[in-house]
């Protein structure tokens, strides 16, 4: 089904918890596992249904920000999910608790159960009223965002659009476009510096409400850390500090040599070329027919995905004024299928777009097959990245499709970019680390510690006049720091996975993109560990891993 068909009515939620408590009382006194699976089926079934009417409304009201109705129906879903929560959780607690639980364990993966028992760890009914306070400051957030409008040679553009002009090949210009984006952010600190400062109070006292010291251990159950630690994760960080940073420093160096420049400004950033970087040939729909030709010769499981893609409208990508900014795959559990979001903006962002979110939308196409809806319902984040940030890679061989003659540019260029993201990616989970371990801290002393982080992991980067960034405030760019904390290390691990299937490729293709297919399928089967192993795969935290894949890269930075 089209999307622009697909019909959307306001979830009736005390219908649907009323539905869901007769379900629940059925699963607790359930004669047999099969029943039980049975029921833990319908549980499931009505969910999605849910979900799926919230998301149709989400996406229709990132798609025009200014529209009433669907910004009304976010408003209606922030104050009511919360709601939900209390259901399922009392719904898992029925469910941890089953006699059937070996049977039950069998037919959906002992992941689901670890990722329940975290769920159940980190909720409880009394912080309803604080998940809903929660769920509007990150609307507040988001709707401020959009909002910007700022005006550029007589034309009024977002913050999507303003990428384009901050990525001039000329200096001045791109200097002139940082410095106007830069200025929506220095003209609404204050609103942002509030915004997130009652974020960061009120997740600390979700946190002590159940009994946390502070909201990391608590963050790490939200976003189901079921296999790894903060300790691991802390281990991980020294390991880029001491061994990634210096191949970056390496890399910027060189291009600072490439760009003929004295010093690498805060203008210079995502600019890997004099010529200017290598942009997307051709319209939006001729990049979009690019990305069929491309998904057609690369499998035939592709070819079919792409395809039912575009049939069914399930693109929404192109650059409009009141479109919410950023990108994002999404799914529509009732229908089978995802959607992607973008906002296509004349860079190589674009062909990201085709090729990163594409990389989530095949493999839940693919994981959509499969008849345990727990398998990608539990699917953690630092998983879901690896499909999206390897497909980018694997792309790679059509490249020329999106730009031409300057393919071997973009090549190079994603390298580099990529190897640029693992140094900041890590520093913004350190970030956030101190700022949920010091909750106390004032507004400043949050720019200070980002300002400080600066110098350890991108020391190569000059901030100098630009108040935005000396004042330690690029952080608040960064919507999955205001809406989704502790999502961003997921992004390094991926990377680092990305670039081992990279290197893989490169020597075995096929190999390669068997083992990428197998993963896909695998989804939230068995645990991030042990999935990894079984596609030849290094966990980043293991001892040495990050040493080898920066001894291979520093071969291609030549």
């Amino acid at each position: 089904m089209k999307f622009s068909e697909m019909p959307y009515t306001r979830v009736d939620f005390p219908a649907v918890i009323a539905q869901a408590q007769e379900i629940i009382q059925r699963a607790s006194s359930a004669k047999s596992g099969e029943e039980q699976f049975e029921i833990h089926q319908e549980f499931n079934k009505l969910m999605d249904h849910v979900r799926t009417l919230y998301t149709i409304a989400h996406i229709r009201r990132d798609g025009d920000v200014t529209n009433e109705f669907y910004d009304g129906e976010k408003s209606y879903y922030d104050e009511k999910l919360p709601e939900l929560n209390a259901v399922t959780n009392e719904y898992k607690k029925v469910l941890f608790a089953t006699p059937y639980r070996q049977y039950m364990e069998e037919k959906i993966g002992p992941v689901a159960f670890k990722s329940m028992e975290l769920e159940m760890k980190s909720f409880d009914d009394s912080l309803i009223p604080l998940m809903q306070e929660e769920n509007t400051l990150a609307s507040r957030y988001s709707k401020l965002i959009a909002s910007a409008k700022i005006m550029w040679e007589g034309e009024e553009l977002n913050l999507s659009l303003m990428r384009k002009y901050m990525r001039s090949q000329d200096r001045n210009t791109r200097k002139k476009a940082w410095d106007a984006f830069s200025g929506f952010f220095e003209e609404n600190q204050a609103e942002l510096d509030e915004i997130y400062d009652l974020m960061v109070k009120n997740r600390t006292r979700q946190a002590q409400m159940l009994g946390f010291e502070n909201y990391i251990d608590m963050g790490y159950f939200r976003m189901n850390r079921n296999s790894y630690t903060k300790e691991d994760v802390q281990k991980l960080r020294e390991q880029i500090k001491t061994v990634f940073v210096p191949l970056a420093s390496r890399m910027h160096k060189n291009r600072q040599a490439r760009l003929g420049v004295d010093a690498l400004r805060y203008y210079d950033m995502g600019v890997y070329f004099p010529q200017g970087d290598p942009a997307p040939i051709g319209t939006p729909e001729e990049i979009l027919e690019s990305g069929r030709k491309m998904y057609t010769e690369m499998s035939d499981e592709t070819r079919d995905f792409f395809n039912m893609m575009m049939e069914n409208e399930l693109f929404d990508v192109f650059g409009r004024k009141n479109k919410a900014t950023g990108g994002y795959m999404t799914e529509l559990p009732d229908y089978g299928v995802p959607f992607i979001f973008a906002n296509f903006n004349g860079t190589s962002g674009d062909v990201d777009v085709i090729t990163h979110e594409c990389g989530h939308a095949f493999q839940s196409y693919v994981s959509c097959k499969d008849p345990i809806t727990d398998h990608s319902r539990y699917l953690t984040m630092e998983t879901a990245e690896i499909h999206s940030m390897s497909m980018e890679f694997f792309a790679e061989p059509w490249i020329e499709l999106f730009f031409g003659e300057r393919g071997d540019d973009y090549r190079k260029m994603h390298l580099e970019d990529a190897i640029d993201f693992i140094p900041y990616g890590t520093m913004v989970d350190e970030f956030q680390h101190i700022v949920y371990g010091n909750p106390e801290l004032t507004p400043k002393e949050r720019r200070d510690a980002w300002n400080k982080l600066e110098q350890e992991y991108r020391p190569y980067m000059d901030s100098t006049g630009c108040r935005f960034m000396e004042e330690g405030g690029y952080w608040q760019r960064q919507h999955h720091i205001f809406e989704m904390p502790f999502y961003y290390i997921d992004y390094v691990l991926a990377q680092l996975c990305a670039f081992q299937f990279k290197i893989r490729m490169e020597k075995d293709h096929d190999a390669a993109w068997a083992d990428y297919m197998k993963l896909c399928r695998l989804s939230a089967s068995d645990f991030y560990p042990s999935m990894l192993k079984q596609v030849g795969l290094t966990v980043p935290f293991t001892d040495g891993c990050i040493q080898k894949i920066v001894d291979e890269l520093d071969k291609k930075l030549g």
